[in-house]
């Protein structure tokens, strides 16, 4: 990572400056909690005109979704979640129990103690992408239609990855296009987007490229999970060099599945085969943070087209 160093007095630590940080006081309001923040009307505006300019880019026949940023845990435990990426999850808990057992717990704290040692798991989970509750609904309506099914879903999502940059918040919005069918539907599907998220990011006035990619999968079974991933080509990334080249920022992606879903959701295609799925998923904040590093703080010096683009 190219960093700036601060000249400090030498009896403290040096602490590195990120690319980013300049960023901050313009767009995030701390809360206390890093990778979570607060968000100014400036950035606020930014993202709603990309969320618009990429519903400008829906295909015809796909279904909008929205989702809250909790989901069922028995749906994310049967989805394999905790088989790959255990360490990012976050589970909702709660006081639960009799109304003793509960205000033991506030007189504990009142007292100094640690009231969380009462806590105990809900039947939710923090979203970690925004796709995983499209499965089981579509699931649920039978065999695919010939051509499958396509949606267009968003949530808040969270990870639990805490750091100071603000390209890797806790919290984040998700918008991601997905598709259902035949490995020949969802293969010309990542295509088309593949290509169309390349033609965005151009009109965006981004530097970027796109490469092979792996998921953050958990462990040494992870590792092989990882390599496998790249070597069967099943996710792409289009990548902004926010701090440099050789450490650049996915800002979106493009994932094959397989029939990973199909078979876990017991979905069929129009054949009877398990269908296959694959989504493009784009960063929100990580594209609107990739503006701003871009063009900079005023709205009014960004490129023309750029603003003609959004919509500015």
């Amino acid at each position: 990572m190219n960093v700036a160093i601060r000249n400090v007095p030498s009896e403290t630590h040096a602490q590195p400056i990120d690319p980013l940080d300049h960023l901050a006081e313009h767009l995030f309001h701390r809360l206390g909690a890093d990778g979570v923040y607060a968000r100014t009307a400036l950035y606020e505006g930014v993202v709603e005109k990309l969320a618009a300019l990429i519903s400008s880019h829906r295909e015809a026949g796909t279904e909008m979704m929205r989702f809250p940023p909790v989901m069922s845990r028995s749906q994310l435990e049967k989805s394999g979640y905790l088989k790959s990426f255990p360490n990012l999850l976050g589970c909702v808990c709660g006081l639960h129990g009799t109304e003793q057992e509960i205000n033991s717990a506030i007189s504990r704290f009142d007292a100094g103690g640690d009231w969380t040692t009462s806590l105990s798991p809900a039947d939710l989970v923090l979203s970690p992408a925004a796709c995983y509750p499209v499965y089981p609904i579509a699931a649920s309506r039978g065999p695919l239609p010939v051509g499958g099914l396509r949606f267009d879903v968003a949530a808040d999502c969270f990870r639990r990855e805490p750091s100071k940059q603000l390209d890797r918040l806790q919290s984040f919005r998700m918008r991601e296009y997905v598709c259902i069918g035949t490995p020949q539907d969802v293969a010309e599907f990542r295509e088309r987007w593949m290509v169309k998220a390349q033609a965005i990011a151009h009109d965006l006035g981004l530097a970027f490229k796109v490469d092979h990619a792996s998921d953050p999968f958990f462990g040494r079974v992870g590792q092989m999970k990882a390599i496998s991933q790249v070597q069967q080509a099943l996710k792409f990334e289009l990548l902004v060099p926010l701090r440099s080249e050789e450490q650049p920022t996915a800002c979106m992606s493009f994932n094959y599945h397989r029939e990973h879903f199909g078979v876990t959701w017991g979905i069929d295609d129009a054949e009877g085969k398990p269908a296959h799925t694959g989504c493009v998923a784009f960063g929100m904040d990580r594209l609107a943070v990739a503006l701003f590093h871009t063009h900079g703080i005023d709205l009014a010096s960004w490129p023309a087209s750029v603003r003609e683009t959004l919509g500015l």
